[in-house]
């Protein structure tokens, strides 16, 4: 019999209910306000007493109103038709709830997030009289350019005897496609579409690996000096308008990935509005294709229900394990986790638990932590290698990177990307900050190679710093020279032009050619006379390396103008060039 409760106190989201016989925590209730019925989660179990955050606005929720707990935990529906969607935290998909409630969302209605009219075309890999376990694959169906693999329910623990199987053909989700028979002759059925809790972490896999393989990104700055691995995490805190989530919008459409989910967990409402309207318009440059064919948007702004914001984040997490299961690569980009953190601070504080560092809950750490790790990467069960890599956000009050969320954040990832008011404001983008930043991870690029260019960058900060006080005229020329290698390293490798059709993005393979050049530039020994000179050169080859950088690889425009840039440097060189590429494979052998 189900459970059922009555509301005994209301505080701004968090309802108090006391109820007769069980409750779990985090499971899900329904508080019932008229014919509506309001999503919560169990968050706290005192005695008889439960407190609830309720997922939407609680207006008109009294004292003695009725409580419906369900017994099952707040979970998500994993199956075919996920790609190309949009949600919000509870999965409710949000184009047909639209379309169901107008231009203003009603609260208390929850649609299916995978249609049950689609059908799709199954063709069945297990054969009746196999023995399989969670997680194995008994069939396969297209979802757009991927073989989406329908699973054994991650939720069946035993091991089973597949007494029946669908022959090939159209099914919708919700129809039997299987029967599975466990060890005590119990029959279970099974269709496409199966639900999982969200704060469980997918663990149906062989073992973890070592993430090891760098993600290209194909964003210059981060591949070459602050890579991140397949697998790995990583963070992007900076103050507001330093160009966060353009940054995470290049990345979804460039890196070297499957599927790119993108949870929205709290943005203003603008920046989301403007995700959704132009991810639908954007090309994918793998497929040529729209970039949402494999794109999940997990959807919920700063002026949802707070409550709403955590449970996005755990939704988007858990679909990406998914489709790792699969052995997909796939990127999780999480907007912006500090409010998520917020919301986390407000139910703290609702609770009236003891607070931590800027009324925080005391357990942020932890909370985080438990976040990042689910990214990774894994063998599974049929051998197939798949990988959940974790990009957050966090946006710090005045771009303070002291405050806890980004603290916090910082001890559990493997790289770190912070955003500089000073470099956006210039406008230099990325605006990563090549001297704060820093990563764990092996890049694609020669260790040695990427810390010698971040050394000339240190270097020539330290001259730029220094003529702030004395004086360009109180700087030698040899300074001055290296202060104008560390702006050019910067100018023609570290920033990108986005609406460039080549430097937009940048492969790999032109990566190491274009950074090898410019290092031959940086080691170089110039005889340039005077300071005017000095500027006068490195303004001419700064503007040939960008034309370079606009120039398609392999083309005769691109070795013209290379031909063009190294007779520049000969020129000025005070050491013949095969002196030079002598000493540079000496320093940067094998």
């Amino acid at each position: 019999m189900a459970t059922t409760g009555k509301v005994v106190g209301v505080n701004g989201n968090l309802v108090s209910v006391e109820f007769e016989g069980d409750v779990l925590l985090n499971e899900v209730a329904y508080v019932v306000l008229q014919e509506k019925r309001l999503k919560s989660e169990v968050i706290r179990i005192k005695g008889k007493i439960a407190d609830m955050q309720v997922f939407e606005i609680i207006k008109g929720v009294g004292i003695g109103d009725k409580v419906e707990f369900t017994g099952n935990m707040l979970s998500v529906a994993l199956g075919p038709g996920l790609l190309r969607q949009i949600f919000d935290g509870l999965q409710n998909p949000l184009p047909q709830l639209a379309e169901k409630c107008g231009f203003f969302l009603d609260r208390g209605v929850y649609l299916d997030s995978i249609s049950s009219e689609k059908k799709w075309e199954l063709t069945p890999r297990a054969k009746t009289g196999d023995t399989v376990r969670r997680g194995d694959t008994l069939g396969t169906v297209p979802e757009g350019i991927f073989e989406h693999k329908v699973m054994v329910p991650f939720n069946l623990y035993s091991t089973y005897k597949v007494k029946s199987i669908a022959d090939k053909g159209e099914y919708t989700v919700k129809q039997q496609i299987a029967e599975l028979e466990d060890e005590d002759g119990n029959v279970i059925p099974v269709s496409m579409v199966f639900e999982w809790p969200v704060k469980k972490a997918v663990d149906v896999y062989k073992e973890r690996l070592k993430p090891v393989d760098p993600m290209v990104s194909q964003i210059r700055i981060i591949d070459t000096l602050f890579p991140v691995a397949l697998g790995g995490t990583y963070c992007i805190p900076g103050p507001f308008g330093a160009g966060k989530t353009v940054l995470q919008q290049l990345t979804s459409r460039y890196a070297d990935v499957d599927i790119v989910i993108i949870a929205a967990c709290g943005e203003r409402a603008g920046e989301v509005v403007e995700t959704l309207r132009e991810f639908p318009e954007l090309t994918d440059p793998k497929t040529g294709k729209s970039l949402m064919e494999r794109t999940v948007i997990i959807c919920n702004t700063s002026s949802m229900p707070v409550a709403a914001r955590e449970a996005s984040v755990y939704t988007a997490v858990t679909i990406a394990e998914y489709y790792r299961q699969m052995g997909l690569n796939v990127l999780l980009l999480a907007d912006s986790t500090s409010r998520w953190a917020q919301a986390m601070r407000e139910m703290s504080g609702r609770l009236e638990e003891i607070p931590g560092e800027e009324a925080f809950p005391a357990y942020l750490e932890s909370v985080i932590a438990t976040f990042y790790e689910r990214a990774g990467i894994v063998e599974n069960m049929d051998g197939s290698i798949g990988s959940v890599t974790i990009g957050g956000t966090v946006s710090p009050a005045g771009g303070n990177f002291e405050e806890p969320v980004t603290q916090a954040t910082l001890k559990v990832v493997g790289a770190f990307h912070g955003l500089s008011r000073e470099r956006s404001d210039a406008r230099r983008y990325p605006a990563i900050h090549p001297l704060d930043s820093w990563s764990k991870y092996a890049g694609s690029v020669n260790a040695d190679k990427a810390d010698f260019a971040r050394n000339a960058l240190f270097r020539g900060d330290e001259v730029s710093q220094m003529m702030k006080v004395v004086g360009e005229e109180g700087t030698s020329n040899e300074d001055f020279i290296q202060y104008l290698k560390g702006e050019f390293l910067d100018s023609v490798y570290l920033q990108q032009n986005a609406f460039d059709k080549v430097d937009a993005s940048t492969s790999k393979e032109r990566q190491k050619y274009v950074f090898d050049k410019l290092l031959l530039i940086i080691m170089s020994n110039l005889a340039l006379s005077d300071k005017d000179e000095a500027r006068s050169f490195f303004n001419q080859l700064r503007q040939k390396f960008l034309d370079w950088n606009g120039s398609a690889m392999d083309t005769e425009e691109f070795r013209k103008t290379e031909a063009e840039l190294m007779d520049m440097v000969t020129n000025k060189s005070s050491e013949p060039m095969s002196d030079l590429i002598e000493r540079f494979e000496k320093k940067f052998a094998e």
